[in-house]
């Protein structure tokens, strides 16, 4: 697996292990890079701060672009795949698009249900379109 899949995948770790247990993300982020037992690489690191900055945005262009499902429906590990990929889609300018939602639709379909990666990789090309006004 290629560095920043891992990287990727750490991120994931993090932002969905700040939901499930109702913490701050970037508390929780800190908390991992001084613990060491697992290390968080700084492109990881990246990812949960670019998301933490932009969630209220990433939040509203998922919940206004996924067809029959609220952001609270949605499986959790779906949720935290499309936090990453809009962020890597809008904000990640050194990430080209179809890398950003190939590596969420990898990630979904590592960790989530069977249809999360169609599901994962619609929403994430519906935002890739809106790009340019979002």
């Amino acid at each position: 697996m290629a560095a920043r899949s891992k990287a990727r995948k750490r991120a994931l770790d993090i932002l969905f292990e700040a939901e499930q247990r109702g913490l701050p993300v970037l508390e929780l982020l800190s908390e991992r890079q001084s613990l060491g037992e697992t290390p968080v690489p700084e492109y990881a690191a990246e990812l949960v701060r670019g998301v933490a900055s932009h969630q209220p945005e990433i939040d509203n262009l998922i919940s206004e672009n996924s067809v029959d499902w609220t952001l609270e429906r949605m499986p959790a590990v779906d949720r935290n795949v499309l936090r990453l990929g809009s962020y890597e889609l809008l904000w990640a300018d050194d990430v080209p698009d179809g890398v950003a939602i190939s590596e969420a639709v990898l990630l979904a379909q590592d960790l989530s249900t069977d249809a999360s990666p169609a599901f994962v990789n619609g929403l994430l090309a519906r935002i890739k379109d809106l790009k340019p006004t979002a």
